[in-house]
């Protein structure tokens, strides 16, 4: 998949997330064969929590790190399992979660997760969140299939 096709209008095609919850800006690579999605978020002072978290010192709250990897590993999901292209994913269980690192405005999350395993209507997947080389949060995610 070309990586110009890998947009917003792309994302918005698979995953039902709209503002101010659509938490991925851009899908930059996919592969199918490796089961395996990078994602990016850009991180801006205009996105709503910041007004409450916290004003005097703005970071990205941890769970919604969790999300935007969540909605990387969904598009993944779809494209690598096409069966579910119109299914619905809801986030069923974090596991084995750290937060190594905090998040500002102006930081480029990078989003990674690989190895899709299916049992029944459940979907798991390691995912991995970076500035950089920076690891900021890990996690493993499980998500059902509606």
């Amino acid at each position: 998949m070309k990586k110009e096709e890998m947009g917003i209008e792309f994302i918005r095609k698979i995953i039902p997330h709209r503002f101010p919850f659509l938490m991925i800006d851009k899908i930059v690579e996919i592969d199918e064969e490796k089961q395996y999605v990078k994602a990016i978020k850009n991180v801006t002072i205009n996105e709503p929590y910041f007004i409450g978290h916290f004003p005097d010192y703005p970071i990205m709250p941890g769970v919604l790190i969790i999300e935007a990897m969540a909605q990387a590993a969904a598009v993944g999901m779809k494209v690598i399992f096409p069966e579910y292209k119109e299914k619905l994913f809801v986030l069923a269980g974090v596991d084995k979660v750290r937060f190594r690192h905090p998040v500002y405005p102006g930081d480029t999350i990078i989003i990674e997760a690989q190895g899709f395993k299916k049992k029944g209507p459940i979907i798991k997947t390691n995912a991995i969140a970076k500035i950089g080389d920076v690891v900021v949060a890990e996690a493993e995610l499980l998500a059902g299939v509606k």
